[in-house]
């Protein structure tokens, strides 16, 4: 026969037991959607989020939707447009001076007194990429090329960009060929293709990869090859300061990476000038 349960010491556990039950509601009422940050002003209290689903039954609460994570911006084709948080032209130029007085100069000795607004134009142009669309560069194609669907190669595309971990310059040329199926793009655009996605804080993997996606997504070719070749110069100016060594990516997609001899004869292309 079992004992009869202590009154009191039930007692304490269903009151615990309400307390934690109570805890737990208050931490979800409190839940943030993302949605709720976007534009809300700092000094604002938090405006408890509603209980989606709950009830006071057994059943089981409806299932917030599953959040995946957005992918990093380099990743991204068009980035998305910088949140209102965005610095005006004058932080900029504020953020330059204080750099240059980090550096150990005087920002307002007569040589560097206009150095930030000069710095901060020139950013507009060398990160222009951010603000051009690369897909919408690929969109005109011109189907009538008689029946030609052979390599189309464009090679020793130059190109400037900036190593998104010091920002520091890389630079060299791009090789980039497709064999059409519905049309072929102007050469122009492929040119412009490498110079949106340069003009970016990058890593040479990636400017390789992007390039080869875009012309893949919007074109179709039944194969592309694109080869980048660049000096960093993080590793010539700083770190190991190695001048002169070069750093070669590719991409291979279609018949270009099912068929060894499509390869083969690409680089042949490429290479065949520089001989």
């Amino acid at each position: 026969m079992y004992a009869k349960p202590d009154s009191s010491t039930m007692n304490a556990r269903v009151a615990r037991a309400g307390d934690a039950m109570d805890a737990a509601l208050k931490s979800l009422s409190y839940r943030l959607t993302e949605t709720d940050h976007q534009g809300m002003d700092p000094t604002a209290k938090a405006v408890p989020a509603p209980l989606n689903g709950m009830r006071n039954d057994n059943s089981r609460p409806v299932e917030d939707p599953v959040e995946v994570a957005p992918l990093p911006s380099s990743a991204k084709r068009v980035p998305d447009a910088v949140a209102t948080g965005r610095p005006s032209r004058e932080e900029a130029e504020a953020a330059v001076r204080t750099l240059l007085r980090w550096a150990g100069d005087d920002p307002n000795r007569e040589g560097l007194k206009d150095t930030p607004a000069r710095v901060a134009k020139a950013y507009g142009q060398l990160f222009g990429g951010y603000e051009q669309d690369a897909d919408a560069l690929l969109e005109r194609v011109f189907e009538e090329v008689e029946g030609y669907s052979d390599i189309v190669l464009v090679r020793d595309i130059p190109f400037y960009s900036h190593c998104e971990h010091h920002m520091v310059p890389f630079m060299g040329l791009a090789h980039i060929a497709y064999y059409p199926t519905k049309g072929v793009v102007g050469l122009s655009k492929l040119a412009r293709v490498v110079d949106t996605f340069a003009r970016r804080l990058q890593t040479q993997e990636t400017m390789t990869a992007q390039i080869a996606d875009v012309i893949e997504s919007i074109l179709k070719p039944r194969g592309i090859a694109v080869m980048v070749e660049a000096e960093h110069l993080c590793m010539a100016m700083r770190g190991v300061q190695k001048a002169g060594v070069s750093t070669l990516t590719t991409q291979f997609r279609g018949v270009f990476k099912d068929d060894a001899n499509e390869q083969v004869r690409f680089l042949t292309l490429v290479r065949n000038n520089k001989n």
